[in-house]
């Protein structure tokens, strides 16, 4: 169960995972064969975005981490899609940089925002609903935190091997890296 990425016009596109995709389609956006709906219809975004923010100031990478959580861990928004709508808030008004956050930009709710929320309340609430039907229906797998892990342990092996062949000891000390994790998690 993973992220595929597929280029477009040189920006990609993220994909479900496992038995969420069969559910939506695969590419959110796209209808096909029986699928019941996208994930985000237009504007959804903006709304689940704002209403996080409203919470607690939040940067990019934390709103990226909130919409996975909410989903359960099966579907996780791409930077390419949050941060132009991040621009897009801020231009409306609805959200403003955070005071301190030192290197990240982390943003905060207006009052132009929260009143745009309020007067937004019910579809809001629908994409809340959406989201919690999503994660009910296809959530429950392994926690995000060891889906990003696995795949982060995956691409660091593509990118080991991607620079070139491994000597005897390359190999015997990859190897023992590997078989140490490998114990360890299945004694936890």
């Amino acid at each position: 169960m993973h992220h595929r990425h597929q280029q477009e016009g040189g920006r990609g596109r993220r994909f479900a995972r496992g038995a969420f995709a069969g559910e939506f389609g695969g590419r959110f956006g796209h209808r096909r064969h029986g699928m019941r709906g996208r994930i985000f219809d237009h504007g959804d975004l903006r709304y689940l975005l704002l209403h996080l923010i409203a919470e607690r100031p939040r940067h990019g990478y934390d709103l990226i981490k909130a919409i996975e959580e909410k989903f359960g861990g099966m579907y996780s928004p791409s930077p390419g899609v949050i941060y132009p709508t991040l621009t897009l808030l801020e231009e409306l008004g609805h959200i403003r940089p955070a005071e301190g956050d030192g290197s990240k930009k982390a943003y905060a709710v207006t009052a132009e925002g929260s009143a745009f929320l309020a007067a937004n309340r019910a579809a809001v609430e629908q994409v809340l609903a959406r989201m919690a039907a999503a994660a009910a229906a296809f959530g429950g797998g392994p926690a995000p935190e060891i889906l990003r892990a696995m795949h982060n342990l995956r691409l660091a092996l593509r990118i080991r091997l991607g620079r070139g062949a491994l000597g005897a000891e390359e190999v015997r000390r990859v190897t023992d890296i590997l078989d140490r994790a490998a114990g360890e998690v299945e004694r936890s």
